[in-house]
């Protein structure tokens, strides 16, 4: 089957980015993906910590939930939301939250980002946790084509997280990766994770310079369980497409039983 990564270059305006977000979701239906996965924050990059609260939604119910699950339902396939901002226990603080809904609409598993990102190198900071309340729990669920573990961005570096899923068949990273972390990291720690878990990984990103000056890494792709790449793109905004089959799985993990090896930290 056909699974799809979309990039995006979002700003602050919901209802612009949801406009985009709905021709780069048909544009991948049309072209044949059953799964369709949206970058970090795809509704909302550059607003002030008031602005994501203001917009930040019930598990649910909201606009940017109800967009997502009529989109899954519309083209019939399933829909990874990426993240949105979601309500948290403080009334200071959102949830950074990643839905993923099936093709009738419905809403089949949720993450909330564990892992909170911080970052200075004198030009750019982030403090993800002054204003995001991070999660617990990890999200895998069964979809029709194999086990989808969920995580977000900053995960991707701790490959503690992706063990505890057990054996997935894909990992989804929806992401908004620095430029200058992205250009050191960001595909060495994508390819590990495929090799390391023996499963495909489909990452999709926000991709160049935004409006308020913040300049994402971009480069969407998708990877297979021997770590080849099989589709990726720059910057800018598109789509990445490529075929997952679960016969590559089953055949990477017999040549190379590693799954089945490991002595530590086995879920």
């Amino acid at each position: 089957m056909k699974i799809a990564a979309i990039q995006m270059i979002s700003g602050p305006e919901i209802g612009e980015n949801l406009r985009k977000a709905e021709r780069l979701i048909g544009q991948a239906a049309e072209g044949g993906a059953r799964l369709v996965v949206l970058p970090e924050y795809f509704p909302m990059i550059g607003a002030n910590d008031a602005g994501r609260l203001e917009a930040a939604e019930s598990e649910g119910s909201g606009p940017i939930q109800g967009f997502l699950s009529g989109m899954a339902r519309r083209h019939k396939i399933w829909l990874v939301g990426g993240s949105l901002p979601l309500l948290a226990s403080r009334p200071d603080k959102t949830r950074n939250t990643c839905f993923a809904y099936d093709e009738q609409g419905e809403q089949r598993a949720r993450y909330d980002k564990i892992h909170l990102f911080s970052f200075e190198n004198g030009k750019e900071r982030y403090e993800e946790g002054n204003s995001i309340e991070p999660g617990e729990q990890i999200a895998v669920c069964d979809t029709p084509f194999g086990k989808m573990g969920l995580s977000i961005c900053y995960d991707l570096r701790f490959p503690e997280l992706f063990r505890k899923m057990g054996e997935v068949d894909l990992i989804v990273v929806p992401a908004a990766f620095t430029e200058p972390t992205g250009i050191a990291h960001w595909e060495i720690l994508l390819r590990s994770r495929a090799v390391e878990n023996q499963c495909y990984v489909i990452a999709s990103a926000q991709g160049g310079l935004h409006p308020n000056g913040r300049r994402t890494y971009g480069n969407s792709m998708i990877i297979d369980p021997w770590g080849e790449m099989l589709a990726r793109m720059d910057k800018g905004e598109g789509i990445v497409m490529a075929e997952m089959e679960l016969s590559r799985i089953e055949e990477v993990r017999k040549a190379l039983p590693a799954l089945r090896h490991r002595k530590l930290g086995i879920p």
